[in-house]
């Protein structure tokens, strides 16, 4: 099968504005005046052909672009018109981006009312970015407040464009019937009972006749509602023949030294001033009641341009990194660019490409230069919005969908294999808002992750992420109503359903200033050391102090004999000392009771105590061992101990649980004996040994006690 149309014949358009100024309403008279529908589509109804998804329906807007094809009959030729309608909405400003990146020309829809909106300014830079020519629609002229003149001036001042009105519309708000062309100086008026497919034109002349206007009451209203007349008439068309010869050198001589241009000129430096970014055409018209549909398809075939007009596509080759070109030809190495992904309920993935060279047959191989794979195309569509149509082939200029394509995304480069190229891919925006995502059941959470998958492949600015410091999962996008349609999607087409909510907030700490603060610190001890027996235990701890920022470790150097005293070790862990076990409570605060050769002592021992030197209460010993001693003379009953105090109250220094200094004890515990140390005073200070050790952990077991007093009493009685 051959190529249905020229190359020259064919246009790739794209119909593109602010929200809620018409274009799916242009598009669906386009279709049905062109034959592809046999009626009109409504946007309010819910009937538009173009737009085909539920959410549309519903809300009556345009989400997801759509591609048509239609024919158009100029002068008994037919032209091929490819057309995509995008939305309009700000958060789905990806479907225009992507869409202009393959389009050849594009019809700007303007309000009559509000003229130039936000939107028509976005939609006009991607335009710009890509160097699409394009034609302006004044819609709704049959709106209250309609203003022909203000939407021009603003397309001049807010867009920096350079309009040139072709026609002028002739009445406004329920007036508006038709439109005057400045070009073929004609009327055209519509007939409403044929929805617009048929009207009535007449010489511009005959408006200025009285008789012509007395016997037409619509033409007469307006005439009067519009405020023309002859002399307005000639001055607008004047201006508009001069404003077009300005812009082209080839005329510009032609127009001074006549005054005046033919209709086939001025048709000519029209498309050329268009297809150069000089000038852009503007026409009026309602798609809504019917008018001015048909001029502005002649229009689209007369100044926008066919896909020989633009410049050749450059790519680069992968092979050395040179800049190549590829022309739109047929016998030309294939290139085209996936520009679209959709998931189809009946034929799967659906991959959306322009072809810009060559010709691709169904069933043959592609080459993804972008990832470096061959993929099978199974399948080639000729989309109708959501309807398909199987083709066997596509040619140079051509729009179709493929079937087959597993590892393509949106911008890759499909080419021949051998002779490949790398074509300039799309930019996306950045995702401005995020929600925390979550299924309602553990069956969803499954299905979350294909439908999520699946939908931020279709649409480059949905993302999937997972917030590392709360676990979270968010989904970003546009705007809330494109999140509020990706959740609606998850749950209408993969059956899906999950809880949107705010994201948490991870708060973090830092430093704002410079501080200064005191602390105490304690220093690590070492891990084992050696008892008064050579067992093994644990290290008592350091003790240091925090000033400044800096730190200053003292660590507790040992007193000469008669210094040494008893330290306190935490009583409180020791439940039973005599018994030598672990507590289980703490019930015994700072006192504990021992008692001879690990026996009970007997009733009548007396109880010696004394203020610790490191606590603040009174603690109790009761040391049957060392009162027998002083009673019987070892410890001296008159003499006094290096304190002054009475030796017949030998006082011991215990604010806890004490352990003996193994340096006063013949064996070291490293197997070599020992001097034994006397004090200068007698064998009493002997018994006043201060069993010193540093601050212990609380695992100290009560046996180290005993065995110190065991060997506390048999140096006394060897002594004496």
């Amino acid at each position: 099968m051959g190529r249905g149309f020229k190359l020259e014949d064919t246009r790739n358009i794209g119909i593109m504005a602010h929200i809620d100024a018409g274009k799916t309403t242009s598009t669906e008279r386009i279709l049905f005046y062109t034959g592809v529908t046999y009626k009109i589509g409504s946007v309010d109804e819910g009937t538009a052909t173009m737009d085909w998804m539920e959410q549309e329906r519903e809300r009556g807007i345009t989400i997801t672009s759509a591609a048509t094809t239609a024919a158009w009959d100029r002068f008994g030729k037919k032209y091929r018109v490819n057309i995509i309608d995008t939305p309009g909405h700000v958060d789905f400003t990806v479907e225009v981006e992507r869409s202009l990146r393959v389009l050849d020309g594009a019809v700007c829809v303007f309000d009559s009312v509000a003229g130039v909106q936000p939107q028509s300014e976005t939609v006009w830079r991607q335009a710009d970015k890509y160097r699409v020519p394009r034609i302006c629609f004044v819609n709704k002229m049959d709106r209250m407040g309609a203003d022909f003149d203000h939407v021009i001036g603003t397309i001049r001042k807010r867009l920096g464009a350079h309009p040139v009105p072709l026609q002028f519309p002739l009445g406004r708000e329920d007036n508006f019937i038709g439109i005057i062309d400045f070009l073929e100086e004609k009327v055209i008026v519509w007939l409403e009972e044929t929805l617009g497919a048929k009207y009535e034109t007449f010489a511009v002349g005959k408006l200025w006749d009285k008789a012509f206007v007395d016997s037409r009451p619509d033409v007469a209203a307006a005439l009067k509602g519009s405020a023309i007349d002859k002399k307005f008439y000639d001055e607008h068309r004047n201006k508009v023949v001069e404003y077009i010869a300005e812009h082209d050198d080839e005329v510009i001589d032609k127009y001074l030294n006549e005054g005046t241009l033919s209709l086939d000129e001025m048709r000519k430096s029209i498309r050329k001033s268009t297809l150069a970014l000089k000038i852009v055409p503007v026409l009026a018209g309602s798609a809504f009641k019917n008018k001015g549909i048909q001029p502005l398809l002649d229009a689209v075939v007369d100044y926008l341009p066919s896909p020989v007009d633009v410049p050749p596509v450059e790519g680069v080759n992968p092979a050395n990194d040179e800049t190549e070109l590829r022309l739109a030809r047929d016998d030309q190495p294939f290139a085209a660019l996936a520009f679209k992904i959709m998931s189809d309920p009946f034929v799967g993935h659906v991959t959306y490409i322009r072809v810009y060279s060559g010709v691709l047959k169904s069933g043959s191989y592609v080459y993804n230069s972008a990832k470096g794979t061959r993929e099978r195309i199974s399948r080639l569509l000729q989309m109708h919005a959501n309807k398909r149509e199987e083709i066997e082939e596509v040619y140079a200029g051509d729009i179709c969908a493929c079937v087959g394509l597993k590892n393509v995304n949106t911008g890759d480069t499909l080419c021949d294999e051998n002779k490949q190229i790398i074509l300039e891919s799309i930019e996306f925006p950045t995702p401005v808002i995020s929600v925390a995502i979550e299924p309602k059941t553990k069956a969803d959470q499954d299905k979350l992750g294909v439908a999520m998958q699946r939908l931020a492949q279709e649409d480059p600015t949905f993302r999937v992420s997972t917030e590392p410091d709360t676990g979270q999962t968010l989904i970003s996008g546009m705007g809330e109503l494109h999140l509020e349609i990706i959740v609606d999607r998850m749950l209408r087409e993969y059956n899906v359903q999950a809880n949107v909510g705010r994201p948490q907030v991870a708060y973090r700490e830092t430093i704002r200033k410079k501080a200064t603060a005191e602390g105490k610190y304690i220093k690590q001890p070492r891990k084992y050391e050696r008892d008064v027996h050579g067992r093994s235990r644990r290290a008592g701890q350091g003790s240091g102090w925090r000033a400044g920022g800096q730190v200053e470790v003292r660590q507790r150097a040992p007193l000469p004999v008669h210094r040494q005293d008893y330290r306190r070790i935490d009583s409180a862990r020791i439940h039973r000392a005599d018994r030598g076990r672990h507590p289980r409570s703490a019930r015994q605060r700072h006192s504990c009771r021992l008692h001879d050769g690990g026996r009970r002592g007997s009733p009548g021992g007396r109880q010696l105590s004394r203020r610790g030197q490191f606590g603040n209460g009174v603690q109790d010993c009761r040391l049957d061992g060392v009162q027998r001693g002083l009673r019987e003379g070892v410890a001296g009953v008159a003499g006094t101990d290096h304190e002054g105090r009475s030796g017949d109250a030998r006082r011991v220094h215990a604010a806890g649980f004490w352990r003996p200094q193994r340096a006063a004890f013949s064996d070291s515990g490293h197997g070599k004996p020992r001097r034994k140390q006397r004090d200068s005073r007698g064998s009493a200070a002997l018994a006043d040994v201060r069993l010193r050790h540093r601050f212990a952990q609380s695992h100290a077991r009560a046996r180290h006690v005993h065995h110190a007093f065991f060997a506390l009493r048999g140096t006394s009685e060897q002594s004496g």
